[in-house]
């Protein structure tokens, strides 16, 4: 069973074997609308492999971007939907929109996560990107990550939950958190650090197969 819904992911469900991430840059509020509208109708026409579990498209709040989070339960099978399916699905969104900037998708794994004890959803995603030189060099930053948010009860006030992700070939590390609104994701304290990059997300709809 699946549905299109405007409800954060379950970041933690326990069959996602790996997450795939991928930014477009579309440049106003309008082509942000238009550019998941159509991605969720092209999906919806879509032949889901069994290995499909979600995707999630997020809005940037400063209208440029779309951010697309897809969990799947492994990688092969997501090759292979690549290599038969996946031209018909972006033709049919680039005729729609026109120009989208398609930096790359990134696969990631999910590393640790923090929740908050009384945790209702967050209305707000704040996403962070750092490079990293490996796999151990990834897991240090995730480590000091996880400390400067803290541990339940002491999270940063507005925080609902922060999940700690590193790539397939441990060159990046993603933390995904999710906040009460706006004004508590702009404390987070991962703004300041040096070489991280942030952005701050609404989803605007997602197509989720429910967890059996």
């Amino acid at each position: 069973m699946s549905s299109d819904r405007i409800v954060l992911p379950e970041i933690t469900r326990s069959d996602v074997g790996t997450v795939l991430v991928s930014p477009w840059i579309v440049g106003t509020p309008q082509r942000q609308r238009d550019a998941v509208d159509a991605t969720i109708s092209e999906w919806k026409v879509a032949p889901w492999p069994a290995a499909f579990l979600s995707l999630n498209c997020f809005v940037s709040l400063d209208g440029e971007a779309v951010l697309n989070y897809a969990q799947w339960t492994d990688d092969d099978a997501h090759r292979e939907f690549v290599r038969t399916y996946r031209p018909t699905l972006v033709r049919g969104i680039d005729e729609a929109v026109p120009g989208i900037e398609r930096p790359g998708l990134v696969r990631y794994r999910l590393r640790g996560s923090v929740v908050a004890e009384d945790r209702p959803r967050g209305e707000v995603v704040a996403v962070f990107v750092s490079g990293s030189d490996g796999f151990e060099h990834a897991s240090r930053l995730v480590a000091d990550a996880q400390a400067r948010i803290g541990t339940p009860p002491d999270l940063p006030p507005g925080l609902r939950a922060a999940h700690f992700h590193i790539s397939a070939d441990g060159t990046r590390v993603l933390i995904y958190e999710e906040w009460s609104d706006e004004a508590a994701a702009a404390s987070s304290p991962h703004h300041d650090v040096h070489g991280t990059t942030g952005n701050l997300y609404r989803l605007r709809r997602s197509l989720t197969r429910h967890q059996r």
